[in-house]
């Protein structure tokens, strides 16, 4: 049977993480870009407006195979929020570019997360926002090793 910490720090990641899923899929109703997923969202997410990622780049951020990622990036070209282009040197590289419309999905979202950081900084100060920093960054770290020992 779990100690009492172990079922508090269970029931804190499970419900953290399912409210922050629920929260993105409400905000994103709220906007005109109803004909996309969370899971959508967050391709669009990784491909990010600083340039041109290679499909390989965005697998690898989201967790995921290549293969799953093209059935993603398929959808999201016919949606029009995504361009797909190989580039001449090697045709066998896929670069991925969101386009007007993806970079305004982009933006739509960047302001849900500038707004859930911009809480945790107004409830969280001084020792308890170094103490928060620092947890969260040893529960990335090992969550990140756990990823890399499944492949």
């Amino acid at each position: 049977m779990k100690n009492s910490t172990e079922e508090v720090l269970n029931t804190l990641l499970v419900q953290l993480f399912n409210d922050i899923l629920h929260i993105e899929e409400k905000a994103l109703r709220s906007t005109e870009f109803t004909d996309l997923s969370i899971t959508e969202i967050h391709t669009i997410d990784a491909i990010g407006t600083e340039g041109n990622r290679t499909m390989g780049e965005i697998a690898h951020d989201l967790r995921i195979t290549v293969g799953t990622l093209t059935t993603a990036i398929n959808r999201l070209i016919k949606k029009g929020y995504v361009e797909r282009k190989r580039i001449e040197e090697d045709r066998r590289v896929v670069i991925v570019s969101l386009t007007e419309k993806g970079k305004n999905v982009f933006d739509i979202h960047s302001v849900f997360h500038k707004e859930m950081i911009d809480t945790i900084l107004e409830n969280f100060h001084g020792e308890d926002l170094d103490v928060l920093t620092r947890a969260l960054g040893k529960a990335s770290r090992f969550f990140e090793k756990k990823y890399e020992s499944f492949q």
